[in-house]
Parts: structure tokens; sequence; C-alpha cells
């Protein structure tokens, strides 16, 4: 736990104990393709592949994923359901079109979301159910040819890795005397990557013209905006696609590579990334390496986001959705980034409004869905980042009860005597910080 007060550490890197079997489409990679690429050396290249890609067993697997993962429909208005209630047919028909050349991807529609906490918003690219398909079927056969050469400091939509290994990375550095942040952030990631670059790094591994030939198509089916009409794609692949995410590593990861071999302690999940060092000057070094890298790569840091700060003190920085500060040997402080804090408040009001009906046991089952959803990525917070969503929870359902007695304005200190802590858990209500000191507990207990 470190020193008292402060937050549970996130759960150590167990080494690399990844089993490539685990997570590979069988009905794609065989033992004999296995055993080649665990053999395999830099130079080795695979030519013959586009028949994995529209193997049946392959689709069978893929859609069986696009489903499970819902989202909504494409240009087409076709939707996940109406795909797998007609898959049969649709397999078949698939099938032929990628075996015979005649299957063409539909752009891509685009949607506006607002970014959190400002008035901007940010574009979302949402390809047709039929083309997330082909594409998680094309992902099966290319990932586990790149991810063999991605590097250990990679997190980001990666095979049985994830968001709370990278943070507990970045923690384990900050204890280790590693508190020279280089905080960098990729103007428009996603969306300026170059493609002639970005295919140069997939034929240096995959060869299957077909392959490259799908790939491309999917960059350059453009976008479909409701405001302007179709718009070409130059450069760019869309987040929301399903080989994005996949892409955008592929991109980046001589970048990895680069910081690596130079001894720099970076750690990134997918665009978002740090550089952790031990001095201001190692930070600077770092950072001026890692701004000729991008810009020789056509890409942009962008000038307001990106910054060098020393964790040791206040102020710090964010990373995966938490803030991270005066960070020692012993421990520091971290909770949700306000982002992160602001999201949740803007979920719960949606179930809070003082006008809502139902019984107190009803508002609290619904809100502690929620509740539940959000600790279970921020529990390795500071109890009192915790203690402050309990209370603005209780306040806000005051606040509808005062409403119902036909008062206005601020709730009194009668509300919060007449509904204090006890009456709320009577209420089925669960807070959050009782809910991690019982976790916490229970790890004393294990160990």
């Amino acid at each position: 736990m470190g020193r008292k007060g402060a937050s549970p550490t996130f759960p150590k890197q167990a080494g690399e104990t990844r089993d490539i079997k685990n997570w590979v489409e069988r009905s794609v990679w065989t033992e004999r393709m296995l055993e080649r690429l665990a053999q395999s050396q830099e130079q080795t290249v695979w030519y013959s592949l586009w028949d994995k890609v529209w193997n049946k067993d392959n689709l069978n697997q893929a859609i069986f994923r696009v489903t499970h993962n819902k989202g909504g429909a494409g240009v087409d208005g076709y939707r996940t359901e109406q795909l797998a209630k007609d898959w049969a047919q649709q397999c078949d028909q698939l099938a032929v079109e990628l075996k015979n050349g005649s299957y063409q991807p539909k752009p891509v529609r685009r949607a506006w979301i607002p970014k959190l906490g400002s008035s901007e918003l940010r574009p979302l690219g949402i390809p047709a159910v039929r083309d997330r398909v082909v594409q998680t079927a094309l992902r099966a056969v290319m990932e586990p040819i790149f991810e063999r050469e991605f590097a250990e400091q990679s997190y980001g939509f990666r095979p049985q890795r994830g968001a709370l290994q990278a943070l507990g990375r970045v923690e384990t550095l900050l204890m280790s005397g590693y508190t020279w942040i280089v905080d960098a952030d990729l103007k428009a990631y996603f969306d300026t990557i170059p493609h002639k670059r970005l295919m140069e790094l997939v034929r240096t591994r995959i060869a299957d013209g077909k392959v490259l030939s799908l790939l491309e198509k999917y960059l350059q089916a453009g976008v479909m905006d409701s405001m302007k009409g179709w718009q070409a794609t130059p450069q760019g692949t869309p987040q929301g696609a399903v080989v994005s995410p996949l892409l955008a590593n592929l991109y980046l990861n001589p970048l990895d590579h680069q910081m690596a071999k130079a001894g720099r302690e970076m750690v990134r999940y997918a665009d978002d990334f740090v550089v952790c060092a031990r001095t201001e000057a190692e930070a600077k070094e770092a950072l001026a390496e890692i701004a000729a890298w991008v810009k020789e790569a056509g890409l942009t840091l962008h000038p307001a986001k990106t910054r060098i700060v020393n964790a040791a003190q206040k102020g710090g920085f964010d990373f995966l959705g938490y803030h991270f500060e005066q960070y020692a040997n012993d421990g520091g402080k971290k909770w949700p980034r306000q982002k992160s804090q602001f999201k949740l408040r803007e979920s719960l009001r949606a179930k809070l409004s003082r006008s809502r009906p139902g019984s107190v046991r009803t508002i609290a089952s619904e809100v502690n869905r929620t509740l539940r959803g959000w600790y279970g990525y921020f529990r390795w917070s500071q109890s009192t980042a915790l203690q402050r969503v309990d209370e603005w929870t209780r306040e806000r359902i005051r606040h509808i009860l005062r409403r119902r007695k036909g008062r206005y304005g601020m709730v009194h200190a009668r509300e919060r005597n007449e509904y204090g802590i006890g009456w709320f858990a009577e209420q089925g209500l669960i807070s959050l910080m009782r809910t991690q000191a019982q976790w916490l507990q229970s790890r004393e207990g294990n160990h």
C-alpha cells in the first residue's frame, strides 16, 4: 500500500507469459503456420494468405465477434442483427465475392460525437456491417504476423494486454525515480497516418497482392458525412474500423523500438503515450528524439498538449483516464482525471434528473450499474476520490426527494440528516469508498 493515505498500487505485470496459441484464430493459423511464425526471422515474408481471409470458418468467427460487439449501422443502414439473421446466405455471398475479387467495401459513415468537456466534436468512422466482418477476418490473418514484432512497451489493442498493465508499468517507473514525464499528444493521429508509408510497413511482412489490395481498398474507400457527403481519404485510417488499431500500432512500432534502443522508458497505449525519465535533461532529449521522428513520419505533435512535467510535484499528468502526481519511491497520488469524473457525472445526471419518477430503490439499482462499471476501472484511485463520487450521488438523490416534497433550492442540513449514509445503504445504493475498503481488506487477507 505504501505510505498512509496513498492509492492502492496497480497490479504488477507478471512478465511476458502470453502464448499466441491462446488467442489466434485456429481456423486460419494451423500448427504448421504457427511453427513457421515461431521460427521466422525478421526477413520472413508471407506470400499466400488470401484463401485464409475468405475461409468460411474465419468468416463465421468474424460474424460472431461483430454481432457480439454490436455497434451502429454503416452507410447502407444494415444492422448487425439483420446480418446475423441472414448470415447463412451472406456468408456464402461474401466468400464468393472475396474469392473472385468482386467485393468492394463501402465508404465509412462519419458520425460526429462531442469531445468530453469541450464544445468541439470528434469524428468516428462506422464501417458497414459486412465490411466489419471482412475486416475482422482480415485482422485474424494479419495480427499474429505483426504482433510478434511489436515492442514490449506497447499495450493498446493487443491480445492479452490492456490499460491496467500500462498504468501499472507507469506507476512502477514513477516509484523507481522516473518522475520526469514527457506527456506527448499526436494531433489527429488516426486521421493523418500517411497511406504510402503505412503500406510499406505492411509489405515488409505481407506480399500477398490480394490482401494488400483489400487493405488499400479500405484505406481509400472514403467517408460519407451527413453534412458534406462523400469525401476522399488520401490519408488516415478511421477510428471505429476493425483494422485501424492494428494499423495504428504498426505505424508507431518503429518509434517504440527506437525509444527502447535508446534506453527510453516509453509506455504507449495506441496513440496515447508517455516517456518516464530520471532527470529533466533526459526528458528533453527524449522529446527532441520523438519530435524528430514524428516530423519525419508525416505526423504532428500537438503543441499545446505536449509537455514535460515533474510527477514528483503537484500538477502531475494524466494518462489513460488517471491523474498522477507527487510520486516518490514509497508511492504517490492518483485519481480519476477531470474528464473521467465529468463523464461519470454526465452519465449519472441522465438517471438522476430532479423530476424523475420511481422509488429510491429503483433509482439506486439503475445508478449502481453505472457506478460499478466505473469503479471497475478506477478502484485503484485514492479513497477520497471515490468518497467525492459517493457524496455527489447521494446529494443528487436528495434533490429528487426534496423536489417531491415541494421544496426548491439547495439541499439543507435537515435532508442530509434525514437521508444519511446509513439510510442510502438501506435503500441499496452502493458506496464506492466502502466497496474499495472491503476489496483492499480482502486483498490483504489473501496475501
